[in-house]
């Protein structure tokens, strides 16, 4: 597997990586294979080598506590899990999916269990992670309370 970055874009294998990565399935073995220790040691190398090479900002299940513990910011995004089924059902009709609520809120709840009780690298939240219940915000408003965050963080004016 090679993943490459250019064009403001990333690249699996030469083809660009984009709604392939947000699919319910996606997600779902996504968990699975996060919990084999070589895959997931393999996983951590590669994003640790593209985390050296420029700034950036990444999301992740496991970014702030095993990928990049040393972050300068870790924003640590939470919502029920009505709420991220709801934004996911949505979001996946818009693109013309055909895709179950009741399905979507399984998946979740089930990926939230396995991703928190697995051996290697479980879903916790940071110690020094900031943490931002989006369940009853917008998107405007999550990313002015990130930007709030990370200007004190980064003492930035």
């Amino acid at each position: 597997i090679t993943i490459s970055y250019h064009d403001g874009n990333y690249y699996m294998n030469g083809k660009k990586i984009e709604d392939e990565i947000r699919t319910p399935e996606a997600g779902m073995y996504a968990s699975i294979y996060a919990a084999n220790p070589e895959v997931r040691k393999y996983l951590t190398r590669m994003q640790q080598e593209i985390c050296k090479e420029r700034s950036i900002v990444a999301e992740g299940r496991d970014i702030g506590t095993v990928v990049m513990p040393d972050a300068p910011v870790k924003i640590f995004l939470v919502a029920s899990p009505e709420v991220r089924a709801q934004r996911r059902y949505k979001e996946l009709k818009e693109k013309g999916m055909e895709v179950s609520y009741d399905e979507l809120l399984r998946q979740i709840k089930e990926r939230d269990e396995n991703d928190s009780t697995r051996a290697v690298a479980p879903l916790v939240k940071a110690p020094d992670a900031v943490e931002i219940d989006t369940s009853n915000l917008t998107i405007d408003e999550v990313v002015e309370k990130i930007l709030e965050i990370v200007k004190e963080r980064c003492k930035i004016q």
